[in-house]
């Protein structure tokens, strides 16, 4: 059956977005090739979700960077308990807790978690690079930072108890999101001041889609500077803390913490 042309309205939408529109039909059905490749993305996304979490390599990569670390694990036991109990994922289990308390006498103004969460694939793709390119940003805010802590089957609350245990004034979690059909590998970052197991997700900043295809690296470093910096003035992060680092006045400065 002859392919119907594609109106050129849509072809020139289809060079901005990587969604999946215009595909065409085939009778009352997808044409073959968009149907494979949407077969692909699905399983692409599946794989995303089941790939294990390879704590060890990505720890040896931020030693390398001089990045202390700890790997933690929550209270969910394996990646089918993870899956069909969001609340085990949400706290540590007896052990990891027992390891943070350890650190708390080393509290610090900043602690980083990077969790798995939905998308490992992410997390080995994104995070090492996002945080390379954020530490020139925390040493000139005069940030101290805890070590970096790994954390397998991790939600974005986990970060909550990871950063109280610490006694870490703030928060920053890095975490593998949601797959989508078009994106199997963004990071997620979440931001919360003074972070205890009682806080709310209203209570938190969110950076998303983190990835060279979408926030890249340096834009997503500047923004989570910029909230940083913003959350160490206001002492608070969530709903009252409004993202203005795309202001073009700002010329991509933040303020060094200690400098007031």
């Amino acid at each position: 059956m002859k392919k119907p042309p594609l109106n050129p309205a849509w072809r020139r939408l289809q060079q901005f977005t990587a969604a999946r529109i215009a595909l065409g039909r085939t009778g009352a059905s997808l044409p073959t090739q968009a149907l494979l490749e949407f077969g692909l993305a699905h399983a692409q996304a599946r794989d995303a979700v089941h790939q294990p979490f390879d704590s060890d390599t990505l720890a040896l990569q931020l030693e390398a960077e001089l990045f202390n670390t700890l790997t933690v694990q929550s209270a969910a036991v394996d990646r089918p308990t993870y899956l069909r109990r969001p609340d085990l994922g949400r706290q540590l289990n007896a052990a990891s807790r027992e390891l943070l308390r350890e650190q708390r006498r080393k509290g610090a103004d900043l602690a980083l978690v990077i969790g798995d969460g939905l998308s490992s694939k992410a997390v080995y793709r994104q995070a090492l690079p996002l945080i390379t390119a954020l530490d020139p940003y925390l040493r000139e805010l005069g940030l101290t930072l805890a070590p970096v802590v790994l954390a397998h089957q991790a939600r974005v609350a986990l970060s909550d108890e990871i950063g109280e245990l610490l006694q870490a004034k703030m928060v920053v979690m890095l975490i593998g999101e949601r797959p989508g059909l078009s994106s199997p590998d963004s990071l997620g970052a979440y931001l919360t001041w003074q972070p205890h197991r009682e806080r709310l997700m209203s209570e938190r900043n969110c950076v998303s889609n983190i990835r060279p295809e979408g926030l890249d690296y340096p834009q997503a470093a500047f923004k989570l500077a910029w909230l940083l910096e913003q959350a160490f003035q206001r002492r608070l992060t969530g709903i009252a803390l409004k993202d203005e680092s795309d202001n073009p006045a700002l010329h991509g400065r933040i303020t060094p913490r200690l400098a007031k």
